[in-house]
């Protein structure tokens, strides 16, 4: 169940990252760091396909998405603060800043919780930006 989540939700963000690259159309930086989230989109679906007990396969894919993702995030804030966008900007780069610092804070053992922190920052950032994405796609459309 675990892993098939993993493969959805990996499907799920190449169709993001593929509406984020038609919202970026005219910047080619953004078209960049979409292109950079379909790559960690790719691997996070890899995650599902080849789970913990396909080594060292799985190992690749994780940390291969959790490499692209807060890079294109960092492309992404770049972008939109070379725009008006620039409030999107901060937010992205600070979503960013998260995803990759909780990799350098010694949690234990296991990398459960730097996943989660990182998953979550991911998410949120997802999530203002898809409702910013839709807010002016719907804009344009009037």
């Amino acid at each position: 169940m675990f892993n098939t989540g993993l493969i959805i939700s990996g499907v799920l963000a190449i169709l993001f990252a593929t509406g984020l690259f038609r919202f970026l159309q005219e910047n080619t930086l953004g078209r960049i760091s979409a292109f950079v989230l379909v790559l960690g989109a790719f691997a996070l679906t890899a995650i599902g396909i080849f789970p913990e007990n396909v080594k060292p396969v799985h190992f690749y894919a994780s940390v291969t998405f959790f490499i692209l993702l807060p890079i294109s995030m960092f492309f992404l804030s770049a972008a939109f603060l070379r725009t008006p966008r620039k409030k999107l900007g901060f937010f992205t780069l600070v979503a960013a800043i998260v995803a990759t610092i909780v990799w350098t804070i010694p949690f234990g053992k296991g990398v459960a919780i730097p996943e989660t922190l990182s998953g979550l920052s991911a998410s949120m950032w997802a999530i203002v930006l898809g409702f910013r994405m839709l807010k002016e796609g719907a804009g344009s459309n009037n």
